[in-house]
């Protein structure tokens, strides 16, 4: 059972990390060492979910400044996620991303990440933060109709680095409750 604090389901699946073969899995132990943000959206060439995708490349650096590396994932195919990516943003693609994406075709990986909609096929909006050790340290998981919040992830990923008490409203560079 998913359970933050509890090691994060193992996970391998084909990806974008090489756009030509599409040969190159990406699994849990890749991100060994690093803070994993991992999401979930439902479906290519949708309306929320590029904005989403987006928001994530355009904080990617202030990730990696961090520690983190993002991952985002849907039933789609590789395939559909390569043609997503070639397209242009202005015919409805995404363009160029700087991090993968995972097709969990099987819709194993979101099942066992308790995302998967069984009804229609697709996952939830669901984010996950697995620290350099594997444990799941934070979940969220909404609607299909609202986007994430970047900064918030930001937020949450630089609190867990702090190895402290972070009280409501935490920002970066606030020290940590003492106690």
């Amino acid at each position: 059972m998913l359970q933050v604090g509890k090691k994060a389901p193992d996970f391998d699946m084909p990806s974008t990390k090489d756009m030509k073969t599409l040969k190159d899995n990406v699994k849990l132990s890749d991100y060994k060492g690093k803070y994993l943000v991992m999401f979930f959206y439902p479906l290519d060439f949708t309306f929320v979910c590029p904005t989403e995708l987006k928001a994530f490349n355009e904080k990617l650096d202030e990730m990696k400044k961090v520690g983190a590396e993002v991952l985002a994932v849907s039933t789609d195919s590789v395939y559909s996620h390569r043609a997503w990516i070639n397209t242009p943003g202005d015919q409805g693609g995404l363009g160029s991303l700087k991090y993968p994406l995972a097709s969990d075709i099987t819709k194993d990986v979101s099942r066992d990440y308790g995302v998967l909609m069984e009804d229609k096929g697709i996952a939830l909006r669901g984010l996950f933060i697995i620290d350099p050790d594997g444990v799941l340290q934070y979940q969220v998981v909404h609607s299909l109709n609202i986007g994430r919040s970047v900064e918030e992830t930001l937020r949450v990923l630089e609190a867990l680095k702090t190895g402290g008490l972070c009280q409501a409203n935490w920002k970066p560079g606030q020290k940590p409750l003492t106690v």
